[in-house]
């Protein structure tokens, strides 16, 4: 059955997510301590306000604005403590103050807190000397959070903040997407692992550490097999073993068309390819499957280049494990201008390394790096943004706003 080939980006984009979104993962319920970075399956509501009590938000005294005067030192008398914790349910009178700490419940009666440090206590008695604005120093009830509101929504990444957001709600447990299991391949003879000695033409491998690394720093628990040999019998019997266990299996190289690709027509006589080849630069021979006779996964072949590698996985890849997990909230893709021209020669689509920074006029400026080779990875090392170069040739002016996808 025929498929895409040479596709555009955008193209092999939408079908990435239209696959994923197919094969979206099953829903789990996890504590909030492994909750971390997962995808919300559900909306969270507020069931209890925030705060839940009036209180106090500095250490001083908690006392009624009625009683203070305005053109001098206020006296008045101290008739007990409330501590943060359990109420005490103390009132004060006309002429009182109860001594308070921060989070600590507000007395009934009163309406203001002013700081330790503006006061000078005598015996029972406090002298405000710096009279603090009514309803000062306060922390009101509902001001945050209201029963009721929403406060988490279906596709929300689980950051430490809205994690703190839950546990505030007296949730011990989310709802939220299963990680995608994730098989990673490197292939080729030419591959050496680091800490072993060199033969003439070969190479170390060091796509499996970049690839291994990107996932995890997305919260994933990636498997690294074996290198895969230049050896069509061992390729198809590691992918059917890695096809038939994890979601997804990512391979980096061999899917070009030289003589030692085998891995575009293992999936086109096995399986069901959905494109390969995409018209972006770097990686191009990107090549993205259903594994068929070769299992449940979903196999994406990555090219062997290292920035390839990068490249692919931060704008593809990366789209298609959040696309399974039902993640809604976009990643961040930012706009700076660029601090040097640059010529671009050729129609692709093109995501150049570049290093991102800041002027003193607060203006986001890039730096385009010039080693633009998909084997350059120092150049990627160097930078940490990709910018995105639209499709087609033309000068870009230094200044010029371009798109930038933080590493």
């Amino acid at each position: 059955m025929p498929f895409p080939t040479r596709i555009a980006f955008e193209q092999a984009l939408d079908i990435l997510m239209r696959v994923a979104e197919e094969r979206r993962l099953p829903t789990e319920r996890v504590a909030l301590a492994r909750a971390h970075g997962r995808v919300l399956t559900g909306d969270v509501v507020a069931t209890l306000p925030q705060p839940p009590f009036d209180n106090s938000a500095m250490d001083g005294f908690a006392l009624r604005h009625a009683d203070l005067r305005g053109d001098g030192e206020t006296i008045l008398q101290l008739v007990g403590e409330q501590f943060a914790g359990a109420s005490l349910d103390l009132r004060i009178e006309a002429g009182q103050c109860t001594r308070i700490t921060t989070g600590a419940p507000l007395p009934l009666g009163a309406d203001t807190v002013v700081m330790k440090e503006n006061t000078r206590i005598d015996g029972n008695r406090v002298h405000v000397v710096t009279a603090p604005g009514i309803g000062a120093h306060l922390r009101r009830a509902g001001e945050d959070t209201r029963i009721g509101d929403h406060l988490l929504y279906r596709g929300d990444p689980l950051t430490p903040a809205r994690i703190a957001l839950a546990a505030a709600q007296g949730l011990a447990e989310l709802e939220v997407a299963r990680r995608p299991t994730v098989a990673v391949f490197t292939t080729g003879d030419e591959l050496v692992e680091p800490g072993l000695p060199l033969a003439p033409g070969q190479i170390y491998n060091s796509n499996r550490e970049q690839l291994m690394g990107l996932l995890r720093a997305d919260g994933l628990e990636p498997v690294a097999w074996p290198t895969l040999l230049d050896d069509p019998a061992q390729v198809e019997s590691a992918l059917r073993h890695a096809g038939n266990a994890f979601d997804v299996v990512i391979t980096c190289g061999a899917v070009s068309a030289g003589e030692k690709d085998h891995i575009p027509a293992l999936l086109q006589a096995q399986g069901r390819v959905h494109f390969w080849k995409v018209r972006m630069k770097p990686g191009m021979p990107l090549l993205f499957a259903d594994g068929g006779r070769l299992g449940d996964a979903l196999f994406l072949g990555l090219p062997g280049n290292p920035v390839s590698v990068l490249a692919t996985y931060l704008t593809l890849g990366r789209s298609l494990l959040d696309g399974l997990q039902g993640r809604v909230q976009p990643r961040q893709r930012w706009h700076a201008r660029l601090e040097t021209p640059w010529r671009k020669t050729h129609e692709r689509l093109e995501f150049l390394r570049g290093r991102l920074q800041s002027g003193t006029d607060g203006v986001l400026q890039v730096q385009p790096n010039p080693a633009d080779g998909s084997h350059r990875m120092r150049a990627a090392a160097d930078s940490d943004v990709l910018i995105v170069l639209a499709t087609g040739e033309r000068d870009y002016a230094a200044g010029e706003v371009v798109e930038v996808l933080p590493y």
